[in-house]
């Protein structure tokens, strides 16, 4: 049974998807719960792209001693020291370096000859082997590449010192059967190929990355990018969870496996999705709300006489369990802490108390309180509390069908100061967010708002995303409360303070390499 190892680039190719910008805190969490999953490589970002970048991956270079960290650059002297500045003090420091082999990117993009890419490639390679122990290298467009010459700059190389060769198909053009065509003459092409380590990296824009990832490995290679719940550019990339699970349930046909730990799988998935608000689709593969729901009768009686007649995955597999109550009003802090833990908690005990407080605030109004209100609250407390410039203290609502809907807020100003404004709206949203506008004293445009529950019934936390413009910055915003309103606010103000904290860094860190 061969070992794949599992490549996350979540942190880096998933958070390019459009809309999504994750912050230090943020960035940092999710590297800790890839490490709990099993993760072998954490791309934690592009350290020469921004000093925010640069922090981050710094930061969980320093803390995730679990996975090895990585860092991307490209085939720029200066942004391979700058990754070797930010991952030097990792467990086992690790680059990712790349260039463009497919002929449309050479000419058009690179405007370099084949010969210039080979001489380019080979002396980034040479340069990042002189400091790292594990040096990856990726033929950008590989799946679009002439294969003898993809062959030629691969020996290359292997030889000045490159340990992992990854073969990307960047725009989800390929086919499994091309995939392993392509895998299969670079490993009968290179007679050094025994020195490295084959990669795959697949984007779904044809919706086959998944496919394609099965194919390579099942043609030789070793390792396999992907990101939790399939995020990234445009159509996004091979999704972790379904390689994953696939590898697990059909071992007896790929014959090779994952060191992840599969029951951290839905966890992960749901912090992904709550910290980048990008909703998991219902009828997601391994990690939808509808991935292990029947709804017909003929499933419905099959699965209760033999659940392996419609389910091939069970939910304990992957982490999911039902919406039992774990916790009432009368459990004890130390039961809650017990249980925080179990759901990966590792914040500070200001942290704990504040997420408590929340909870216990919560089992007065809902009777039920699940997981996944257990998980929001955590998520809310220890990554949400990162930015708050802004804080909102009371927020009330009047409204009526034949009234104006008005809404007052008092406000902590970053100053300290508290004060209170109200205002108006055609709707109690509007009333709210032209009230918030008018505490911030500048124009925000509201660009994108969102709204779901934790979980079934009417007592549900409800989950607000927006997007807004403010101070000529895009930025994003989260907030979770038992309160519709309340929640709507809690976003509006994140997404404020998220860029205030942005500007904040950017202003204090005017040289990368000093972070």
């Amino acid at each position: 049974m061969r070992k794949i190892n599992v490549f996350d680039t979540t942190l880096r190719d998933g958070e390019q998807s459009a809309g999504v910008n994750l912050n230090f805190q943020e960035k940092l969490e999710i590297a800790k719960q890839l490490e709990r999953l099993g993760v072998d490589i954490i791309e934690a970002g592009f350290p020469a792209s921004s000093q925010g970048d640069f922090a981050s991956v710094k930061a969980i270079a320093q803390t995730v001693k679990g996975s090895s960290i990585t860092g991307l650059s490209r085939s720029l002297e200066r942004e391979i020291e700058t990754t070797w500045e930010a991952l030097k003090e990792s467990a086992e420091p690790r680059i990712h370096v790349f260039i463009a082999t497919s002929p449309i990117h050479m000419e058009y993009k690179l405007r370099m000859t084949p010969d210039q890419v080979v001489e380019n490639a080979v002396a980034a390679v040479k340069q990042a082997a002189a400091k790292f122990p594990q040096v990856q290298w990726s033929a950008e467009d590989a799946s679009r590449s002439d294969l003898p010459f993809l062959a030629r700059i691969i020996r290359e190389v292997i030889d000045a010192g490159a340990t992992v060769i990854n073969l990307p198909d960047t725009v989800g053009y390929t086919t499994p059967y091309e995939i392993g065509q392509m895998f299969r003459y670079v490993s009968e092409h290179v007679p050094n190929i025994d020195k490295a380590i084959l990669s795959t990296h697949n984007h779904d824009d044809l919706g086959m990355a998944v496919a394609n990832s099965l194919a390579a490995i099942q043609n030789g290679a070793g390792q396999v990018e992907c990101t939790v719940n399939g995020i990234g550019e445009r159509a996004g990339n091979a999704s972790l969870e379904e390689i994953a699970v696939a590898l697990n349930i059909r071992q007896d046909h790929y014959q090779a496996k994952t060191n992840l730990t599969l029951k951290e799988i839905k966890r992960t998935s749901t912090l992904v999705s709550k910290l980048t608000g990008m909703v998991v689709p219902s009828n997601k593969a391994v990690v939808g709300a509808n991935a292990f729901a029947h709804e017909s009768g003929i499933h419905q009686d099959g699965v209760l006489k033999n659940k392996e007649t419609y389910e091939i995955i069970t939910p304990e597999l992957v982490g999911v369990s039902s919406n039992r109550m774990v916790l009432g009003k009368h459990s004890g802090r130390h039961a809650f802490k017990d249980k925080l833990v179990e759901l990966g908690f590792n914040g500070s005990d200001e942290q704990l108390q504040k997420t408590f407080v929340a909870f216990k605030d919560l089992a007065d109004k809902k009777k039920d309180i699940t997981e996944e209100d257990l998980f929001a609250l955590m998520t809310e407390a220890t990554v949400g509390s990162a930015v708050s410039h802004y804080e909102l203290e009371t927020l009330q609502v009047n409204y009526g069908t034949t009234n104006i809907p008005t809404a007052t807020i008092t406000m902590k100003l970053p100053n300290g100061e508290t004060v209170q404004e109200a205002g108006t709206g055609s709707g109690s949203v509007e009333a709210i967010y032209n009230t918030l506008e008018r505490v911030v004293d500048e124009p925000i445009l509201l660009m994108d708002y969102r709204i779901q529950s934790t979980t079934a019934g009417r007592d549900s936390l409800a989950e607000v995303y927006v997007t807004v413009q403010y101070d000529g910055t895009e930025s994003s915003g989260r907030g979770t409360a038992h309160d519709v309103l309340e929640a709507s606010a809690k976003a509006y103000i994140n997404a404020v303070n998220r860029t205030i904290s942005r500007k904040l860094f950017n202003e204090q860190r005017t040289n990368p390499l000093k972070v």
